[in-house]
This record gives C-alpha cells, structure tokens and sequence, in this order.
C-alpha cells in the first residue's frame, strides 16, 4: 500500500514538474524564440532605412521595431524568474541592455527629428534647402545648441545598456557563442564609449563654431605621400575664421612662404642624423614627434618667430585622403581653370587630382609660378563651399560619416588651445596622442627624409608575434617594405617630376617603457634605444628602392609588469598611412589579420 502511494506521488511529481517545466521554460521559450526572430528581421529592415537618410521612414521602423521588443519583453519577463542562475541572469541582463539601448535611439530620432535637414537627412519639403551656402551653415550652428541640450538622457540610457550588458559573462559558455558575446561586447563598449567619452565634444560643438565668439583656425595640409610623424610633409597652410557658421579664409599660401619669415635655428639632431642636405631647423621640418601636441609646441616654437603669425584657437591637419574623399563625393572640381578629379591617373596609379597637385607644385618651369602651393588651399575652400551648395539630405549624411571614418583613421587630426576642448578630443582619439596604455602597446614611425613622393608607392607588411616564455613574454615585429614601380625621371633639367625614388625612411618602434631589446635587423645606422612619450623606443635607418624591397625584424622583452593572465596589445596606426596589412598572432594563434586603417587592441 505504501509502495503504491509512494509510487503516486511520484507519478504526481513528474506530472507536476512536467507540466512546471513546459508552463514557466518550454512555452515562455519557444515564445520567446520566436519573437526574439521577428525582431531580428526588423532590426536588419532599420539598417536598411537608415542608408536611407529618410527621418520618417526611419522613426516609423524605429516605433515598429519599439512596440515588437516591448511584446518580447513581456515574453521574456516570464523566464526572469530563473534571474538567480548564472545563464537566466545574462538572458535579463541582455533583454534590459536592449529596452534601454532602444530607449536611448528613440530618444535620438526624436531630438534630431525638427532638425533632420540639417544634418543630412531627408524630412519633406523645407525651406533650409532654399537658403545659400553662408545662411545653411549658420542655421546648423545656431539650432545645433538646441538640440544637444538633450544629449544627456540619452547618455544615461547608453550607460545602464552597457552595465547591463557587462553583467553578462561570456566565459561560461561555448567557444562558438562565447566569441559572438565577446564580439558584440567589445563592439557596444566601443561605441558607447566613443558616445559617452564624445558628449563633452558634442556639447562645445557650438562653440567651435563660432557661437558665442569668433574662432580662428589654422589649417595645415600634410602630404602623406612624403610622410612625416605626423601623417606627412607640411605643404601648405591655410587660416581661417568663423562666427555663427559663416565661414572667411584670411590667408593661405605656401608653407615655404610662412619658413621665408622667420629666422631658423641649427637642426635638431635627428634631422642633421636622417635627412639629406638640411642643417637648420624649418617649419616644414618641424612635426618630429608622432604625439601631434608635442609636434604642435615645435612647431610653435619656430611659428611665433613669424611676421605672418596670427593668434589661432585650434589647428585643424588634412592630408591627401580628405581631399580625395571629397572629390568621390562631390564630382570633378575646378580651381583656376585646372580640373581635378578622383579617377586613377595611370601615369602614377593614383588619384588624377593628387597627380596634378604634384605636377603644379614639384615639377620645375622656365618660369616662376606665383602661390604653386596655395592651389590646394584654393581647391579645398572650393570643395567645401560645393558641399554647402548641395541639398543636405543628399549629401551631408555621407559627408559626416567620410569625415567621422577620417578622424577614426587619422586623415583628419584636430588640436585646440582650450584645455576642456583639448582633452575632448584627445578622450575620443581624434588628437592624434600616443596614449597611455596599462598592458603590452606598440606604435611604429616612419619618416621619410628626401625621399620624394616614394611613400605614394611603398606598401608595408606588418607582422607581430607575442610568444610566452615562461614568466617573461617575448615580442617579435617584422615590417616589410616594397616599391614595385619604376625610378622617375628625376632630372630637373630636363622638367621630370620626381614622384618615385629611393625612400630614405627614419623608423621608430615605440613599446613599453622599460622593454629591452635583443636584436634589431635590418637597420642601415647604428640603432638607438631610449625613452621618449611614456615609452621605450627603438630606432633605425633603411632605405627602399624603386623596384626594390626592405625588411626591419626587432625582438624584445616586455618588462615584468606585463603578465600573461591579462595580456593585451594596443596597435596605435600612423596618422596619413593607408597602406599598411597587419598580422597579429599571440601564442601563436592568430589574433588579427588585415587592413591596419585604426587603431587596434587585440587580446
């Protein structure tokens, strides 16, 4: 009797747990799948509007996609109950990330909503489109303040997102889904990041542009294809003053013509040591550092001297990358009855617009041509007033982002003399600093030092390899330099345009501080060691040549601070290259490899 009612009640147990299980997990679950798809579907139908640039369309998708997650929420809260088990904990974790991660687009759609047209995005007929160049520009400015007083809700909601999301431990799960957590993780920390870490930029954009007061800027352009610490040879400069948006050039000229002002001093060692034939110190010369704010106190220091001197607020640096983006965007542009144009020039495989800059600016003539340099000066001002001319929600969008992936990849380098503005842009990495970084850290430089235009056809392969021996960790990096192409004709004599010659490349390879090196290859002068920008530095002297290649390997030790539990490695790229692939392996497993346009950490 006993054994039958002990049998019942188990009988009535696995009933009940059954019918438990399939109540509270399989049913909320299997819903929970579901809708968890159809919001999938919907997410990728929101990307797909947003190329669109169309703000109603966009808040329409935006509402939809809202009301499915808050159905799936409810769904979801069904399983919450299970919050106390590590794997019921992250599914919370990740269903509130997302309700406050949409909270916080919501918001943003709505704030940029009545001022959609003005940063790109298509909202109906209005009459923004019917203003010139000079009145959009200072209708952005000035509405631009109104809508940022709103940033700040929006920040919070991205903050609870991404404490949410850091709750979530990927390390309990499989290889297979604890790389995809991983990935979007480091992908929402990024980009929150950059969001939170941009706000106080964002709020003095106004600022910037001249709201309260009048700013002045000092542009100057650095040739990447003659490449310097900074990103390249000075070229040109160009100043420039705003008030409410509206825009003057009061000067541009040459950058020889700015060196013509001043007295110059006897050549810092490194360019008596690596360059050819120069033994005084230039303001074309003067970006030796790769931190660009240190370059900016050398350059002042020569700039000061000069009769032309104006008092700046910020310097603004441009290379060759931006003024071709702007030509893909905006079409072939004239300046003084010369065509430029992005199309391949097959006389130097390169943009036909960077050719004939080349070509007005190095090539020599019987005669004398009046501001050769200035003309790029002239051709931006012209590309930038195009942009104004065009209707916003056709191009603004895409010049935003082009500009946005510039700063990212250090095209487009800004430096302000305000302190809070300064360590804005230094927070987002738009400064071009060598940061400070607590683990393994490597930043390569080359400067080429009379080389002509060779970096225009010199590509580079990078290879790094961490290997753990033991308690010390031993670090390998080989660069590869190749120039496929042919000499130029570089008699001046005869008129040739010397793009292509032997580079003469100085090369530093910043590391940790206090690293020690075992043997650097490759190098044709005595290498140095020493400290420089928080870092150890290693330095040497190659020379490529036209149908030629070059290999630089250097081994070190990273200092014992650094330790194999939490090993990671921060890859600061050069600012004006474009050139460059990047292989990463660490314990020989392959942790990145491909273009090396950004900066990279990798684990």
């Amino acid at each position: 009797m006993r054994r039958k009612k002990n049998f019942l009640s188990f009988f009535i147990f696995i009933i009940v747990f059954i019918f438990s299980g399939y109540v509270f997990i399989f049913k909320p679950a299997a819903e929970v799948r579901a809708k968890a798809e159809k919001i999938l579907v919907s997410a990728r139908n929101l990307k797909t509007t947003f190329a669109k640039n169309d703000i109603d369309l966009l808040q329409k998708e935006l509402d939809s996609l809202s009301n499915q997650y808050e159905d799936f929420k409810k769904s979801a809260q069904k399983l919450f109950w299970a919050s106390f088990i590590p794997y019921g904990s992250d599914f919370k974790n990740g269903v509130l990330a997302g309700d406050y991660l949409l909270k916080a687009a919501k918001e943003a759609v709505t704030v940029i909503s009545p001022y959609a047209d003005l940063i790109g995005f298509k909202k109906g007929e209005t009459s923004f489109v019917n203003l010139s160049a000079e009145e959009r520009l200072h209708t952005a400015i000035l509405t631009l303040d109104k809508m940022l007083q709103k940033i700040d809700p929006i920040t919070a909601d991205i903050a609870i997102a991404k404490k949410h999301l850091d709750k979530i431990d990927a390390r309990r799960y499989p290889k297979k889904y604890k790389e995809k957590i991983d990935l979007i993780k480091d992908q929402f920390n990024g980009l929150s990041g950059l969001f939170v870490d941009a706000k106080p930029l964002i709020k003095k954009l106004p600022e910037i542009f001249g709201k309260d007061e009048e700013k002045t800027y000092l542009v100057l352009f650095q040739n990447d294809k003659e490449r310097r610490a900074t990103g390249g040879f000075l070229t040109f400069y160009a100043v420039f003053k705003v008030k409410d948006g509206k825009i003057k050039i009061s000067q541009s000229s040459d950058i020889y013509d700015l060196d013509a002002t001043i007295p110059h001093p006897n050549a810092p060692l490194e360019i008596l040591t690596y360059h050819k034939g120069v033994n005084r110190f230039y303001i074309r010369d003067s970006n030796l550092s790769p931190d660009v704010p240190k370059s900016v106190s050398l350059f002042e220091s020569l700039y000061r001297k000069s009769s032309k001197r104006i008092n700046y607020d910020g310097i603004i640096f441009i290379d060759t990358k931006i003024l071709v983006d702007l030509l893909t965007i905006f079409g072939d542009t004239q300046v003084s009855g010369v065509n430029f144009s992005a199309r391949i020039d097959k006389r130097c495989d390169c943009p036909q617009a960077i050719y004939t800059l080349f070509d007005i600016v190095d090539r020599p003539t019987p005669y004398i041509r009046e501001n050769r340099k200035g003309i790029v000066g002239e051709l931006m001002y012209t590309l930038f007033y195009k942009a104004l001319g065009f209707s916003p929600g056709k191009y603004w969008g895409l010049l935003a982002q082009t500009m946005f992936d510039n700063l990212k990849q250090k095209h487009l380098i800004l430096y302000f003399n305000d302190p809070s503005l300064q360590e804005a842009v230094e927070k987002v990495n738009f400064a071009g600093k060598i940061v400070d970084y607590a683990s393994d850290y490597l930043h390569i430089n080359n400067v080429n030092f009379a080389g002509a235009k060779s970096n225009m056809f010199v590509s580079e392969t990078i290879e790094s390899k961490t290997v753990f021996e033991g308690e010390k960790i031993k670090r390998e990096l080989t660069i590869e330099y190749r120039n496929p192409y042919p000499h130029s004709d570089c008699n001046l004599e005869r008129g040739g345009l010397c793009l292509n010659a032997t580079l003469r490349n100085w090369l530093r390879v910043y590391v940790p501080k206090g690293a020690k090196l075992i043997s650097f290859s490759g190098s044709e002068k005595q290498v140095k060691t020493y400290d420089d920008l928080g870092k150890t530095v290693f330095e040497g002297f190659l020379q490529v040549y036209p149908k030629g290649k070059a290999k630089v390997t250097v081994s070190y030790y990273l200092p014992e601070r650094i330790k194999k539990e939490d090993y990671r490695l921060l890859i600061q790229k050069q600012p004006g290259t474009n050139n460059q692939t990047l292989t990463v392996f660490i314990d020989n497993k392959k942790a990145y490899d491909g273009t090396f346009d950004t900066d990279k950490e990798v684990r």
